[in-house]
């Protein structure tokens, strides 16, 4: 069994570097990240976990500044976003950025990524709330032309770009693996089919704590479905990637 952490990331908390080389002394297999850009005040989308909202959500450093920093003192431990907000990144930026992390890791990292629960969060962003995982695929998609052609270019109905250059490109070929985290929402299930997403399943077990299921699924409904089950089910410690 391969064993990762996840860590909300705080400022009043341990940094990521050292984190990350503890971590790796101690023989975890990957260190992992998550994203809110902000929390809007109003609190108007209830959390997921329901309840009030744990200040770390409010509190969470950048995850690709972690991971990079994270990545130049350490040497086998992988490290993640768990998950990377998408649909609030432009993607010509973020494709350069995650290419960028992957290059100073040595090939180390995963790009967990997700659409997000927090309407007003998106929102901020122009994303609206009912068009986020259309957005969020066609982001993705975008990137990984980004990250695979000489010359890309890309046209849907969200992203936009004629031929460009970008670089640096990924040390992992064709890119780094692209993780679908979801609080198991019926588009995840099926986005993991369509789109060819790889999937974990983010399971609330507290009203404090969340963990990551990452039994990774073939990019089936059938499989996904199992995959749940045993998440559910199971009591034992989760596993990551």
């Amino acid at each position: 069994m391969k064993l990762g952490v996840f860590h909300f990331n705080t400022e009043y908390s341990i940094r990521a570097d050292e984190l990350a080389i503890a971590a790796e002394e101690r023989g975890f297999e990957s260190l992992w990240f998550p994203e809110h850009t902000h929390i809007p005040a109003s609190r108007l989308t209830e959390w997921p976990g329901k309840g009030p909202l744990p200040r770390e959500y409010v509190h969470m450093s950048d995850p690709f500044v972690s991971a990079a920093a994270a990545a130049v003192v350490t040497k086998t431990i992988k490290l993640g976003t768990g998950i990377c907000l998408v649909i609030e990144h432009d993607p010509l930026a973020l494709a350069k950025t995650v290419a960028t992390v992957d290059r100073l890791s040595n090939g180390r990292f995963l790009f967990g990524v997700g659409a997000g629960w927090n309407r007003e969060e998106m929102e901020n962003h122009g994303t609206p709330y009912d068009k986020r995982w259309k957005v969020l695929e066609e982001r993705v998609k975008a990137m990984k032309a980004l990250w695979t052609e000489e010359e890309a270019s890309f046209h849907g109905d969200y992203v936009n770009f004629d031929k460009v250059w970008s670089y640096p490109k990924p040390v992992q070929r064709p890119h780094p693996p692209v993780i679908l985290g979801t609080f198991g929402s019926s588009w995840g299930c099926r986005g993991s089919a369509t789109a060819g997403f790889r999937s974990i399943s983010f399971t609330v077990t507290s009203s404090r704590t969340s963990t990551i299921c990452t039994n990774v699924c073939a990019t089936t409904v059938a499989n996904r479905r199992k995959c749940r089950s045993r998440c559910s089910t199971s009591s034992r410690p989760r596993k990551t990637i």
